[in-house]
């Protein structure tokens, strides 16, 4: 895993969230024969004219409207300005156990899907659930691209493809979301010191956390401990008070300090380790 050092402005994207994956099985493939494979998966696909699409810029042809239980999707070859957003060398994107080829937007390979609001969008502590149906989808795609990669666009996340359609199928039986391959956890300097928060927590929580890394802690101990109390908020919704919690070894404690009630910028729970003597 790959652990950014900074953060430049964020491009406007589609409407959040979407997924691009890289899929061998559609270079060279007529659009006859990627709707039939779709409608093959049980996909009901649906020819949807792109220049009347708000979604026309991110998305190329064919243009598909995909149906999967509850989840309406659209879909099709992602646009360079899709691509552009998704680029592993930019520094705002994290890579987690991947490793994109040199051509990895060539040939039409890289598709992309966007889940179509439907009614009222769930809460936050929700949008966990609300988002099973979209995942399960990304599974059979999965399979049908035959793909590398995948890119989750709320955490700019890259992840090797096989390993994401796991990590889903054992989220699928045990209920636990893939915090890893859907948060990103990002290092930042602050002068003297450093620090870690998150990216991508806020769809399914409404809130992000940060925390200023303690002397001597590897990166890796801090998104091991980041990675429980994001998985906490993903099945238990915000933090809403603050609160004072046993760490993960013995004399470790965690504080963990919400935003105060009607703050106006993004809402970050700041995140304190310490240990008792």
């Amino acid at each position: 895993m790959t652990v950014g050092d900074r953060d430049a402005l964020i491009l406007p994207v589609p409407p959040e969230p979407f997924a691009l994956i890289v899929g061998a099985a559609m270079r060279g493939r007529s659009d006859a024969a990627v709707e039939a494979a779709l409608r093959h998966m049980g996909l009901r696909p649906e020819r949807v004219e792109a220049a009347g699409s708000a979604m026309a810029e991110h998305i190329g042809t064919p243009h598909f409207r995909l149906a999967f239980g509850s989840v309406s999707v659209l879909a099709g070859p992602a646009a360079d300005a899709t691509l552009d957003l998704a680029d592993p060398e930019d520094p705002t994107t994290s890579l987690l156990a991947a490793s994109l080829p040199r051509q990895w937007r060539a040939n039409g390979a890289c598709w992309v899907f966007i889940p179509e609001r439907a009614g009222t969008p769930p809460a936050p502590g929700e949008k966990t659930t609300a988002m099973r149906e979209f995942f399960k989808l990304m599974v059979l795609l999965i399979d049908l691209f035959d793909a590398s990669h995948i890119f989750w666009s709320p955490a700019r996340l890259w992840s090797d493809a096989p390993q994401f359609r796991a990590s889903i199928a054992e989220m699928l039986a045990s209920g636990m979301p893939p915090v890893l391959h859907l948060v990103a956890f990002r290092r930042k300097d602050l002068g003297d010191s450093a620090a870690m928060g998150t990216r991508g927590l806020a769809l399914f929580s409404g809130q992000e956390l940060e925390a200023r890394i303690p002397g001597g802690w590897t990166a890796a101990e801090m998104v091991r401990r980041l990675s429980r109390l994001a998985l906490d908020m993903m099945l238990n919704g915000p933090v809403r008070e603050a609160r004072t919690m046993r760490g993960l070894e013995a004399g470790e404690w965690i504080e963990l300090l919400p935003p105060p009630d009607g703050a106006r910028q993004r809402s970050t729970v700041v995140v304190e380790f310490g240990r008792n003597g």
